[in-house]
């Protein structure tokens, strides 16, 4: 059984920095392809930063030079550092994990950007 668990998110002043974490159990976690996504209140999931099992990473244009994804197959866990945080970053971050007709997400960690 897949699971993705997230951590990391919390409270955070504009212009502050966390890492995002996401532990996976069940999966060959070294072929998928490793997401982040978001969902702000009122406003549909969108994609944050995506991660091959090969490596190439694609970011979503709002992010671009400020987050990072990464993955450590040997601890199968990916993750997401983000820096230079603004008020719109404030959402909801959701692990996706993605193969050949497997497609699982997370439970969601809230990123919360305020002064």
């Amino acid at each position: 059984q897949v699971q993705l668990v997230e951590s990391g998110g919390g409270l955070v002043q504009p212009g502050g920095s966390l890492r995002l974490s996401c532990a996976a159990s069940g999966i060959i976690f070294s072929i998928y392809t490793m997401g982040w996504y978001r969902q702000a209140p009122g406003k549909q999931r969108e994609l944050v930063a995506t991660i091959t099992s090969g490596g190439s990473t694609n970011y979503a244009d709002s992010v671009k030079g400020r987050f990072t994804i990464s993955r450590d197959n040997t601890k199968n866990t990916a993750y997401l550092q983000i820096n230079s945080l603004k008020p719109e970053d404030t959402a909801v971050y959701y692990c996706n994990a993605k193969w050949i007709g497997y497609n699982s997400w997370g439970q969601g960690t809230q990123v919360t950007v305020s002064s």
